[in-house]
């Protein structure tokens, strides 16, 4: 069963977009408002902790050279090693992508009993390459043009335009993930402007929540 179905009270929000949209500032804005907040990304972290299952997989399949002296996993040498490999990227999220939905489960049945309507988001930034659409009642979009992503990931990542190119060739184009949202903020001009979108959105979220509170 979905976490949507399995949560009836609550209402679930996938926030997602592509690679440096500003899924994290729109997520911190709603949060503010008073949206619970659970990142997929600090979960997947979670569970490669040393002498975890998934940590155990990795180690026997990929070799202690993606550890870090502290034992912990190098997240980016493990990118590195399953980045233009699918059948190695589709090993590596196999050892990994249950225990983070596990973790989510925990973590939205945590929000839920203390605030059984509350309005929880989940950034995933990768919802629809999962193919995970129907855990969640709602989808937010978090967009910017594809060449505003590419400025962004040469400036934050210090790389050059054919590499920040070759990061975003591996996730669905972001003009494609719209098509899946129910919601889109556009996150391409100034702070004000999302706050703006982000607080509109937030009241429609309460409404719609005040609505299915009373089915």
């Amino acid at each position: 069963m979905s976490l949507a179905k399995r949560q009836d009270k609550c209402l679930l929000l996938a926030v997602t977009g592509g690679i440096a949209t500003g899924k994290s500032t729109v997520a911190g804005m709603l949060q503010e408002f008073g949206a619970p907040l659970v990142d997929l990304d600090i979960l997947a972290r979670r569970v490669v902790e040393p002498g975890r299952q998934a940590w155990r997989q990795i180690v026997a399949t990929f070799g202690k050279g993606v550890l870090n002296e502290d034992g912990t996993v190098n997240r980016k040498r493990l990118s590195s090693m399953v980045f233009n490999d699918a059948a190695k990227r589709r090993l590596l999220e196999g050892f990994t992508h249950p225990g983070i939905f596990r973790e989510l489960s925990r973590e939205v049945d945590r929000i839920a009993k203390e605030d059984p309507k509350a309005i929880i988001q989940v950034v995933i930034p990768l919802l629809i390459e999962a193919g995970s659409q129907d855990q969640f009642h709602k989808i937010l979009v978090v967009y910017a043009p594809r060449e505003i992503q590419i400025e962004r990931l040469m400036k934050r990542e210090g790389i050059k335009r054919p590499d920040a190119e070759r990061i975003l060739e591996a996730q669905i184009p972001i003009d494609e993930k719209l098509k899946y949202a129910d919601f889109v903020v556009r996150n391409d001009r100034t702070l004000d402007e999302t706050r703006s979108q982000v607080e509109a959105l937030w009241r429609e979220l309460q409404d719609i929540q005040g609505k299915r509170s009373k089915e």
